[in-house]
């Protein structure tokens, strides 16, 4: 007599997390995470060249607009999109005027005019792909920066009186970067300052 065999597959749900919890668990996580619409996904860690760009660009935009009305923030500031439930962590952010805050809290905002994401092997899909559909939905938002962390090459996306969003591409090394949304110009010279492009491996 010959005995069958019966494989049962196991389907692992994930668990599902309000924004609340996901804020609470936030709180106390010893790493950064996203909050995508009930999933909470772990961030992969920066290297030094991507903290040392963000912190280049961010430093510089800081001291030009310190007598205007705008305020800068960097790294450890949640935004929330709340068309598509998302909460995340971009390198850089320009509010124009006072920052809009989710909840009662100062830890999340909600109005960007200009957001800026230095590029990594990991998320760079992600980056240039859903997440930027995400910050569109976002009415303040104008700007779109992207920077390879690997090599000399940004994409800057910025939305034309008409609502298009127009790219221009900067790949030399002599490259000045200007914003649209603000009077702000930097040379490529001063986002890649202190840069070794063979430790980029993120």
């Amino acid at each position: 007599m010959q005995l069958q065999t019966t494989t049962v597959e196991i389907k692992t749900v994930k668990p599902y997390y309000t924004p609340e919890e996901y804020l609470e668990l936030e709180e106390k996580a010893d790493y950064k995470n996203e909050y995508r619409d009930g999933e909470i996904v772990p961030m992969t860690g920066g290297t030094t060249n991507h903290n040392k760009i963000a912190l280049n660009l961010a430093s510089r935009l800081n001291l030009a607009l310190e007598d205007e009305d705008y305020e800068v923030y960097i790294g450890d500031v949640k935004l929330w999109i709340p068309k598509y439930r998302q909460f995340t962590y971009p390198d850089v952010m320009v509010v124009q005027g006072q920052p809009v805050y989710y909840g009662s809290n100062t830890t999340t905002i909600m109005n960007p005019m200009v957001i800026v994401e230095v590029l990594s092997k990991s998320t760079r899909d992600y980056d240039q792909g859903d997440k930027f559909i995400y910050y569109r939905s976002i009415a303040e938002f104008k700007e779109y920066i992207m920077i390879d962390q690997a090599k000399y090459h940004v994409m800057q996306y910025a939305q034309s009186s008409q609502g298009k969003w127009l790219l221009t591409e900067y790949e030399l090394e002599d490259s000045l970067l200007g914003l649209q949304s603000i009077d702000f110009k930097i040379a490529f010279s001063q986002i890649y300052k202190r840069i070794n492009f063979s430790e980029s491996v993120e």
